[in-house]
């Protein structure tokens, strides 16, 4: 192909006659064609720079109208005539978002927004997202002035199912650019609109979309200081307790409350009252026949995990009445259903602190007494008896279980009787210790952090190390802690081999 520079635009301008005349319509896959060989930003630099060369505007002009006729190309324009204009401002050019204001370009980003393809409203979100990232753009994003047509508040209120929901992905896009953007959203009561939207419960695929956003606005990190000051909490505890609503809905839900109240500050901005509902309203989902249902069974599952991931939220977990810790140490030992035993497991994980750093693993004395108390009732009701052969059951299961295997016993370990289980059962020291047990990255990283925290605490305990029945498991740990995660599996390079020749 030949090359082609900004200084000599002849091929450029060749190849723009050739697509400007070409007969018929073009399809996106040639209008993509053209822009890989001759990028936007390329094209429109010619444009601006070689404007005194014969028939240059003319023909790119001529071109890029055939572009912009495309889907592919229509989609370019939102996100990069923005981006142009931001990325451009200077001292000595007029501020771009005077542009904007003067040739009306924010009302037709809104339009992009609403009424164009899927490739179009995205670009334009992204546009909207980068102005965002001024002063000046975002007073045309919010106005001071509540009935502009451009608020978005109003946009959403006259457009369709779609439209509303392609706001409200915006909302939440424009959430995660900075907290003072997330003030002003929240300010404007914008995190309303969202809420709104869930309880109509006419439409199940709008609700569940907008619930999707929810979880992706429950994941950005100064969420937490704004999501609890709405009522959305409540409102999830209500779908989560509504035995009418789909199944697919509440269990939605209950992944997005687990993803908010993870936060590990989140008890400083909300009552811990309302976690406590949630708890309970989680605890009365599996304690019901519908529970069954495998997949609102999981996700209840994953989110006790993730609320007991922080210390107060494990206590909240092991202290309520009747300890909704026990349906995840139950299901965590209990081979009926694989998503659940999986989805229990890393809940217990979590709730066991391996996830906490080193000075939070522990709880309180009460919630420990009752995190003990569970796991051995658990092991009292199966044929396995003790926790060390829940233990061992588990590590000899196929590589994804050993793996949730690894994080129960990494979190439990920093209890003295946990220990002691462990080492009650070679098998159980052979396998973690053992050098060709794992051949996954992650497998082999899980068992290597699980053999430090049983090696750490062994060598902290002085009856241990100094009991001579003993001696053979701190050698194991401590050789497969100075061997590392990864030295065992090594490839051997083929060795050759000398053998004296067959004679007839």
């Amino acid at each position: 192909m030949e090359e082609y520079t900004l200084d000599d635009p002849t091929l450029l301008l060749q190849a723009a006659s050739d697509f400007g005349h070409h007969p018929g319509v073009h399809s996106d896959a040639s209008a993509k064609a053209f822009l890989h060989r001759f990028p936007l930003p390329v094209i429109i630099n010619v444009l601006q720079t070689k404007a005194d060369v014969p028939g240059v505007e003319s023909t790119l002009v001529a071109c890029l109208e055939r572009i912009f006729c495309t889907k592919h190309g229509a989609s370019l324009i939102p996100q990069y005539m923005v981006s142009c204009l931001l990325e451009n401002f200077g001292e000595n050019t007029v501020p771009a978002a005077q542009l904007i204001v003067e040739h009306d370009i924010y009302p037709l980003l809104l339009d992009c927004l609403i009424n164009g393809n899927e490739q179009v409203a995205t670009a334009s979100m992204d546009a909207i997202k980068s102005l965002a990232g001024s002063f000046e753009g975002m007073e045309i994003i919010f106005p001071a002035n509540d009935n502009e047509a451009t608020h978005l508040r109003n946009l959403a209120a006259r457009c369709s199912s779609l439209g509303r929901v392609r706001v409200l992905a915006l909302v939440v896009k424009l959430f995660s650019v900075s907290s003072s953007v997330a003030s002003l959203i929240h300010n404007s009561d914008l995190l309303n609109l969202l809420e709104a939207e869930v309880c109509n419960t006419d439409d199940t695929l709008v609700t569940l979309s907008v619930l999707e956003l929810l979880y992706e606005l429950a994941e950005i990190q100064h969420g937490t200081e704004f999501l609890p000051r709405t009522t959305l909490v409540q409102l999830l505890s209500s779908i989560i307790g509504n035995t009418s609503m789909e199944s697919i809905l509440r269990s939605r839900a209950m992944m997005i409350s687990g993803r908010l109240l993870s936060k590990e500050n989140i008890f400083k901005f909300i009552d811990e009252s309302c976690v406590k509902t949630v708890i309970s309203l989680i605890d009365g989902r599996l304690r019901s026949l519908e529970s069954q249902d495998a997949d609102e069974c999981e996700s209840a599952l994953e989110t006790l995990g993730q609320i007991g991931s922080s210390i107060h939220g494990a206590e909240l977990l092991l202290l309520s009445s009747p300890p909704a810790a026990r349906h995840v140490i139950d299901a965590a030992f209990d081979r009926q259903g694989r998503g659940r035993h999986l989805a229990a497991l890393h809940a217990l994980g979590n709730i066991s602190g391996e996830t906490r750093s080193e000075n939070k693993i522990m709880l309180n004395n009460d919630a420990e007494e009752s995190l003990q108390h569970l796991i051995y009732e658990s092991a009292s009701k199966s044929p396995k008896l003790t926790p060390s052969g829940l233990f061992l059951s588990v590590l000899q299961q196929d590589a994804e279980v050993r793996l949730a295997g690894y994080r129960v016993i990494t979190g439990l370990v920093a209890r003295p009787w946990c220990l002691m289980e462990i080492c009650s059962k070679q098998e159980i020291v052979n396998i973690i210790t053992g050098a060709h047990s794992e051949t996954t990255k992650i497998g082999m990283e899980a068992k290597y952090n699980c053999c430090k925290a049983i090696h750490w605490v062994f060598m902290s305990s002085s009856k241990l190390t100094s009991d001579p029945a003993l001696t053979g498991i701190a050698e194991k740990l401590q050789e497969a802690v100075r061997r590392g995660p990864y030295l065992a599996r090594k490839l051997q390079e083929a060795q050759p081999v000398v053998m004296t020749a067959d004679r007839f």
